[in-house]
């Protein structure tokens, strides 16, 4: 038999806990980004997010073997948008959009920023290796043509509560670079020799996958439609 004090002791430290985790669920997070099969399955990658932080999808072009880069970022409600577009030369298949953004040059390197463009989800067609379509986040780069060529793989992106974000600090996704020593960042690429490798994994329509996620665009990178 447990004291009367004792008791009620017990029952405000439970009061309070369950307080906290209320309070925990309800409470903002951050942001999830996933990167999954658009047929289904189990996520390439999974991104812990802040608002307004940043992640980079690089590639290569298949025609002019010339890298590019695309720079995103999500808002607080989780939509998605491009923020900036780097190559060496424009290519075949890349868009530009009027008025969205200003051109400028780095170095060798043309530059479209500022452009904060809403793209939503959207379902990338993962290029084969050597067109090497890579997603960089703080610090890593997790090569997608490795894991799934020639795949379509939808980005999303949502809010995750306080609780939520505590489980995967102590339990991270498996799919989250660098949770198990994977996806850890290597020399950058943009130096390494061309590589063959045509462009027959963006060779296929776009009309089936099109009907199939209405309203969500297929794209070799967000803005480049089949550059890759």
């Amino acid at each position: 038999m447990i004291p009367r004090p004792a008791r009620d002791i017990l029952w405000v430290v439970s009061g309070l806990f369950v307080c906290l985790l209320l309070t925990a669920w309800f409470l903002p997070g951050g942001l999830e980004l996933r990167i999954i099969p658009a047929r289904g399955g189990d996520p390439l990658a999974v991104l812990p997010l802040k608002a307004g932080e940043r992640f980079t999808i690089q590639y290569w072009h298949s025609v002019e073997e010339t890298p590019i880069w695309e720079e995103h970022s999500l808002d607080r409600d989780g939509r998605i948008y491009i923020e900036e577009e780097r190559y060496l030369r424009f290519g075949a298949g890349m868009g530009r959009m009027p008025g969205i953004g200003r051109m400028v040059k780095r170095g060798p390197y043309e530059v479209i920023e500022a452009m904060h463009f809403p793209t939503g989800d959207f379902i990338l067609r993962i290029g084969s290796p050597g067109v090497d379509h890579t997603l960089i986040w703080r610090g890593t780069r997790t090569n997608l043509s490795d894991l799934a060529p020639h795949e379509a793989v939808r980005f999303s992106a949502r809010p995750v509560s306080l609780m939520y974000k505590a489980f995967r600090w102590v339990f991270p996704h498996p799919a989250t670079p660098n949770a198990h020593g994977k996806g850890l960042a290597g020399p950058g690429d943009e130096n390494r020799s061309p590589c063959k490798h045509g462009n027959s994994a963006f060779s296929a329509s776009t009309t089936e996958l099109r009907a199939s996620q209405p309203g969500i665009p297929l794209q070799g990178g967000a803005l480049n439609g089949f550059a890759g």
